[in-house]
């Protein structure tokens, strides 16, 4: 995946970040002993092999000139962190961290090194499995979300803060400075943006359910899942996560709106019954809130290929028609 956010190193520079995390006696040398990952979408991620021959990954975060959306601003150390509390208060499967770094003084840009894990990614190879194979392999994940969400907080919002005392007030945040990165680089999202923003407000009652601040990964697809001999081994990229709504994580997108999948596998595996009416209400406005980033992280993007939009700006008008606002 193309994107003006991944920040491409030299092998030179390369060289250098790996003397500084294993020492000069384990930097490559010759060719072919580095390959860019291109499946992820945000931060550039290499594979390397060590001169010893041990395989590791290496990610590196945006450059600083590159504007991102407001919520992916210091996306690296969120993940740093949630690393941290999921390795410790939990038996999720993560990677280690080898290594980080946040001097700046190699490159531009925070880095951390782990292990490469050598399992098929879920996203990658979903379509090619049995239909009962790849459910199990959602309810698995249901399972491990659900031990995620286990881990509590001490406010909503951000997992370094400043927090929020509720959670209608952390969402409404969020949902207003994904509008006000849509606005300020003039994103076409098909509404009026006070129109989206008196759609909310008009169904902002339905958070106030929500008492507890959970620990929740929201990026978790299965393009984010390490798979082999029918396991999940490894979850991985966890730079999005904040306290909030479990409800709010991916598994349960596709209870809302067909064109994310079936969701069942994933609640099954979860525990959780049938949504009530006003769990539907809250996550459709999580809907609401996921397709507004993916038609407005685009052009934060610098996308050339208009899939992503194109596929997004009609579920959008969906995620508005669930909340009773269809064009007149």
């Amino acid at each position: 995946m193309q994107s003006i956010t991944k920040n491409r190193q030299s092998p030179e520079v390369l060289r250098t970040m790996i003397e500084r995390a294993y020492g000069a006696a384990q930097v490559p040398t010759g060719d072919g002993w580095v390959t860019e990952l291109g499946h992820g979408w945000f931060n550039v991620a290499y594979r390397i092999r060590l001169r010893d021959g041990a395989e590791i990954v290496l990610k590196i975060a945006p450059p600083p000139a590159v504007e991102v959306m407001t919520y992916e601003q210091g996306a690296m150390a969120i993940e740093l962190t949630t690393l941290d509390l999921l390795s410790t208060r939990t038996a999720v499967p993560v990677p280690a961290v080898d290594f980080a770094d946040q001097s700046r003084e190699l490159c531009d840009a925070d880095y951390f090194f782990m292990p490469y894990v050598d399992a098929d990614n879920l996203g990658i190879i979903a379509e090619t499995l049995p239909t009962a194979e790849r459910d199990a392999l959602m309810e698995q994940l249901g399972v491990l979300n659900r031990e995620i969400n286990s881990v509590p907080g001490q406010h909503f919002g951000p997992l370094a803060g400043p927090g929020h005392a509720t959670w209608r007030k952390a969402f409404t945040t969020m949902i207003e400075n994904v509008l006000v990165d849509g606005e300020r680089r003039g994103v076409d999202i098909g509404w009026e943006y006070d129109t989206v923003r008196a759609v909310v407000a008009a169904h902002a009652d339905s958070l106030d359910e929500v008492t507890e601040p959970r620990l929740v990964e929201w990026d978790l697809w299965d393009s984010n899942v390490m798979v082999r001999d029918g396991k999940i081994v490894c979850v991985i990229d966890h730079e999005r996560a904040f306290y909030g709504d479990p409800l709010i994580e991916a598994g349960f997108t596709g209870t809302q709106m067909a064109a994310f999948g079936d969701a069942a596998p994933f609640m099954h595996g979860y525990g959780h019954d049938e949504l009530t009416d006003t769990e539907q209400t809250r996550r459709r406005l999580y809907c609401l809130y996921l397709l507004l980033i993916m038609v407005i992280e685009t052009v934060y993007r610098g996308h050339s290929d208009p899939q992503q939009y194109d596929w997004a700006r009609p579920r959008l008008d969906e995620a508005m028609a669930l909340l009773g606002r269809t064009r007149q």
